[in-house]
């Protein structure tokens, strides 16, 4: 059987199809490298999350999830770097620095889930040595629900399958980052 090459993964391929719409930053691109600021402090950066908005979703939308994830990282399923959810549908934008842990950035209801480090905050990168090129996927998920009801202790993953009869429309970002690019 063969791998996929890294690069190649794509971490929604498996969940049902669901129309695009606009994402855009002021800090990333679609395939450039990520700025210093958005790695981990111990890999060169400020471990700062990215300013992101999005327009051109669905009508029926009723809130927003957003979520950050690597699946080049080496630990065999990936690494949550965010997640962010009940995000209010009138909500458009979040500014550069609002998933930092203790952020009054996010509006009123949203809940961060805990990364892979466990702290419910975005987690800059920070490649390993020898992995080559990561792709860090940031997505804003559009959900025809007004909150998803989840623990705020829960995983990523958990509210990846809570939410997941509830999109209507992704849109996505995909950034790279490669071991002492932030240095």
């Amino acid at each position: 059987m063969t791998q996929p090459s890294r690069g190649q993964i794509n971490p929604y391929a498996g969940m049902r199809e669901v129309p695009g719409f606009s994402l855009t930053s002021t800090d990333i691109e679609d395939g450039e490298p990520l700025p210093a600021e958005l790695y981990a402090e111990h890999a060169g950066g400020s471990n700062r999350s990215p300013q992101l908005s999005w327009s051109g979703f669905p009508d029926g939308t009723k809130s927003f999830a957003v979520t950050c994830f690597d699946p080049d990282a080496p630990t065999g399923s990936g690494f949550w770097h965010w997640a962010v959810a009940n995000l209010p549908a009138a909500v458009t934008d979040l500014p550069a620095g609002a998933g930092s842990l203790g952020s009054s950035l996010l509006p009123e209801g949203a809940i961060t889930m805990p990364n892979e480090q466990r702290e419910p905050a975005f987690t800059g990168a920070a490649p390993p040595e020898g992995t080559g090129v990561h792709h860090y996927w940031f997505a804003v998920h559009a959900l025809d629900v007004e909150r998803i009801d989840i623990d705020p202790g829960a995983t990523p993953a958990v509210m990846g399958f809570m939410m997941r009869n509830a999109v209507l429309a992704r849109a996505i970002i995909v950034a790279t980052g490669e071991y002492g690019q932030a240095a």
